[in-house]
């Protein structure tokens, strides 16, 4: 079982009837303000695909250590503490998901997040969790 259907499966058993309308209602105004804010499809599908990105714990560490300064793939490994190879594998995909860029100085590839927007996300995201 993945670890989002153990969420979904102990969201339903803990849910209770007091979380829920006991009668049907509908508050017409707040709807068509929350319809006229949803994004559209595409950017639904990118913004998706992007929180998807850093979902995983060996990304996401990668991505924490990036947010603090540029760091090369040898550096990546002996702070996240995998191989050379699997930090290269899950750089290909943060670079592929326009999540990661790299510069090189000579041999050496040093990565970083690619724009602020990235920064703030995963600053968020811990910051939440550790709230």
């Amino acid at each position: 079982m993945t670890a989002e259907a153990k969420l979904y499966t102990q969201a339903v058993r803990t849910a209770s009837q007091n979380d829920v309308c006991e009668v049907t209602c509908l508050h017409p105004d707040a709807v068509t303000l929350a319809r006229t804010h949803l994004p559209d499809e595409p950017c639904v599908d990118h913004a998706t695909s992007f929180l998807k990105l850093m979902a995983d714990p060996t990304r996401l560490k990668i991505l924490s250590a990036l947010a603090t300064t540029e760091l090369c793939v040898c550096d990546l490994a002996a702070v996240v503490g995998i191989s050379e190879s699997a930090v290269s594998h899950q750089l290909r995909l943060l670079r592929t998901g326009r999540v990661v860029t790299f510069r090189k100085d000579g041999r050496v590839a040093y990565y970083r997040l690619l724009d602020h927007h990235v920064t703030i996300t995963i600053r968020n995201a811990l910051d939440h969790a550790r709230e």
